[in-house]
């Protein structure tokens, strides 16, 4: 049985995007390569490299400023890292066999909109949905850095 304790919201496509734009988690919905379908205002508050853009269409790795893409001049999934990216395996899991990615840890070095790289401590979840005959990935992702370095834990990235 479907669940029904949403079903009102079907009749609002408004109320549905002030709750999802006012998520502190980031809130992408990807297709098959990769590239944002749809996202909530929070991904240009946890990714800021690129914030008076429409990233529309855009490969995730760009749009959040993957310092790899950024430092290599190359799109994303073409980098020296992408076949290693966390973020990046886990959406294209989901989106082939269907398994859910559930709150996995990872951390990455990304550009600010001021060119200052920063790593950081990201949570993310995957999972694979169909609306009519598409298939999307939707990934969510906390950057959870401050209150890693609250707890004492420092970001150390392996290259």
């Amino acid at each position: 049985m479907a669940n029904e304790s949403f079903c009102f919201l079907s009749q609002s496509s408004e109320f549905l995007n002030l709750v999802l734009n006012n998520i502190k988690s980031c809130v992408l919905l990807l297709d098959k390569d990769v590239r944002l379908t749809a996202y909530n205002n929070s991904m240009k508050t946890i990714f800021s490299n690129r914030k008076g853009e429409d990233l529309h269409y855009v490969r995730c790795g760009e749009a959040i400023g993957c310092a790899y893409q950024v430092s290599e001049e190359k799109d994303c999934g073409l980098t020296s890292k992408c076949c290693d990216c966390e973020l990046r395996v886990a959406a294209l899991t989901s989106y082939t066999t269907g398994k859910e990615v559930y709150n996995a840890h990872v951390v990455k070095p990304f550009f600010t909109h001021d060119k200052k790289r920063v790593d950081k401590h990201l949570q993310f979840s995957t999972r694979l949905f169909y609306f009519g005959e598409e298939r999307y990935i939707i990934l969510i992702i906390d950057d959870i850095s401050h209150w890693m370095k609250k707890v004492g834990v420092k970001a150390e990235l392996v290259d």
